[in-house]
């Protein structure tokens, strides 16, 4: 699926490096040497969004299920704990957050912090807030019947959230998970104003250098809207898989 939806890319490319020559498409025209190579500097970024946004969705996803469970309490202590992370980290701006991250944390704890590790603090933090809320209600989904016929064959809280509850709340929250995975996707994009050589970052020094932003920022567009139709597949796949296995 990833390679049929690459080489429509390289289609793409290729029709519209063949479109008007008052246009500047030569700069990204694969069958010339430079628009080659152009092409293969702003596919370099690919590497480092798909892995500042993966190892950004693995760490909100546990931070935010650990914030869930105190929302889910009986004691309103807890409860309050919940509220007021997910308000707090909600209501900054990512890209505030991602300066705030790279700027300010090195002054406040005298350690050195590089861009990439900025970029996933940054969105792990901002999106955990939103995981957080997801597991929460996906756990809140769940009959009140599990949790009883967990209670009568003496599992414990940890073991009935892990074996019972968890999985079947996963399931619900799959294309919600999913939609965060593509909002992390597009979000990393805002790590380029502190120097992440990710895509957007690869595009806009192109651009400095070749002066045709509308060429350039055509195939950024392009190569985001094949990377994340990759991803949404990818979640549809494993949505149907896992109903699938429930239904056996």
């Amino acid at each position: 699926m990833i390679r049929v939806k690459f080489l429509a890319f390289a289609a793409a490319v290729s029709t519209l490096a063949s479109c008007s020559s008052s246009w500047g498409w030569y700069v990204v025209n694969p069958s010339t040497t430079s628009g080659l190579n152009n092409l293969k500097f702003l596919v370099g970024g690919l590497y480092y969004t798909i892995a500042l946004s993966l190892t950004a969705i693995a760490i909100s996803i546990t931070v935010g299920l650990v914030i869930a469970l105190p929302g889910l309490a009986s004691h309103r202590a807890l409860r309050n704990i919940n509220r007021l992370y997910v308000e707090l980290v909600r209501a900054v701006p990512i890209l505030v957050l991602i300066l705030w991250v790279y700027y300010g944390m090195p002054q406040m704890t005298g350690l050195s912090i590089t861009v990439f590790w900025a970029g996933v603090i940054a969105l792990a933090l901002s999106d955990s807030a939103f995981e957080a809320e997801i597991f929460r209600a996906g756990i809140q989904s769940i009959d009140k019947g599990q949790y009883e016929a967990a209670h009568s064959i003496s599992l414990g809280y940890v073991d009935t959230m892990r074996f019972v509850i968890l999985p079947q709340a996963v399931r619900r929250i799959l294309p919600a998970l999913g939609n965060q995975l593509v909002y992390m996707l597009k979000m990393s994009s805002l790590v380029s104003v502190i120097g992440m050589q990710e895509l957007t970052r690869k595009a806009n020094e192109l651009v400095v250098t070749e002066y045709r932003p509308l060429e350039i920022y055509t195939i950024l567009v392009l190569e985001y809207l094949v990377l994340i139709l990759a991803v949404s597949a990818g979640v549809r796949w494993l949505e149907k898989r896992m109903q699938s296995d429930q239904s056996k």
